[in-house]
């Protein structure tokens, strides 16, 4: 991955530095973001200069864009920008069969960018008068339902995990389930996180919560601590580690996470470690926890993103409802008085 601090023109190294010291946003997000941007200004740079127009969009160079460059950009470049994206920007960059035109929720985190960086420059630094993006539509997302494992899924994943590294596998599925926490948080557990009977958790913008470890959490830790071996180096603190005693990646967890599922004999192409931080919400709201709760736990900064599971439990009534023998009703006989005898 290239960084930014070198590879960036300076008004965009001044917009990432602020989302990185400022915002506290992890060096993934400021990275994703940098994609986005960069491939923007190639973008316009193409469209705008003829002799580019043969040029492949990674091998044009942005270190030329300026305040002056970017003022000039039109709420119809950006519009222009959205079409590209939908129909012409190869899907998968790493893939020779790739198909072209990203999705809406896609194409919705890239306008996102879009816009951030020119309220930046507008509201935050005052370097641009006009934002051009103040009256940019986002594509139109289609609300779905996130997936989550039932209670017995769920039950059967914990119940399949044997083997090697089982230990650390089973706590680590034990706290997603039940803490809801992201892969990211995850990952990023330390040793001392494990506060007695509480956890620290460090989220999205470096905001530390604490969650409180039931029964079964405790218990997996314990088992797993028992023979976690110790290492020396930098990952010394780290809680869970790799067979190469190293922190546990990312793409370490996924491929544990997508194994056990297969053990379960649950399909692994249709869940993923994030779908078990939605199990233990969705879980938590059947069980009657308040969504205030739910959004402490999880970790949300806006209460309408736990909603989400209220719709979830409302499906599951529906479901329940339908599966009462006396939902559909009979048909009503027809009663015909009999002629009187005479």
């Amino acid at each position: 991955m290239n960084d930014y601090r070198t590879e960036a023109p300076q008004i965009l190294r001044d917009f990432l530095a602020y989302h990185e010291t400022i915002k506290a946003h992890s060096k993934r997000t400021v990275d994703e973001y940098y994609l986005d941007l960069r491939n923007f200004f190639r973008y316009m740079k193409q469209i705008r200069d003829p002799s580019l127009s043969e040029k492949q969009l990674d091998e044009i160079d942005i270190m030329d864009v300026d305040l002056d460059f970017v003022a000039s950009i039109t709420l119809t470049d950006i519009y222009g920008y959205m079409t590209y994206l939908s129909r012409d920007r190869v899907r998968f960059q790493n893939s020779r069969n790739s198909d072209y035109g990203l999705n809406s929720a896609s194409r919705a985190r890239k306008i996102a960018t879009i816009r951030s960086f020119y309220n930046y420059l507008t509201n935050k630094t005052h370097q641009l008068r006009e934002n051009p993006v103040k009256d940019l539509d986002s594509p139109k997302l289609k609300k779905t339902l996130p997936k989550y494992l039932t209670l017995d899924q769920s039950l059967d994943l914990l119940n399949a995990v044997d083997g090697k590294n089982q230990e650390r596998d089973y706590a680590i599925l034990t706290l997603f389930l039940n803490c809801g926490l992201r892969i990211s948080e995850l990952v990023g557990l330390d040793l001392q996180d494990i506060q007695g009977e509480t956890l620290r958790v460090l989220g999205k913008g470096n905001k530390v919560r604490i969650l409180y470890l039931n029964d079964a959490c405790l218990d997996a830790l314990k088992r797993y601590l028992a023979v976690r071996r110790p290492i020396s180096g930098r990952d010394a603190n780290a809680l869970f580690l790799s067979a190469q005693n190293e922190r546990v990646s990312r793409s370490t967890v996924h491929a544990m996470v997508k194994k056990r599922l297969g053990q379960a004999g649950i399909d692994p192409a249709e869940y993923s470690s994030h779908k078990l931080r939605h199990t233990a919400a969705t879980l938590m709201v059947a069980n009657g926890v308040d969504l205030k709760t739910v959004q402490e736990v999880l970790g949300h900064e806006h209460l309408n993103t736990t909603e989400i599971y209220t719709h979830i439990e409302n499906t599951e009534l529906k479901i329940a409802a339908e599966a009462n023998p006396l939902s559909r009703p009979a048909p009503k006989e027809t009663h015909y008085e009999k002629d009187p005898v005479i």
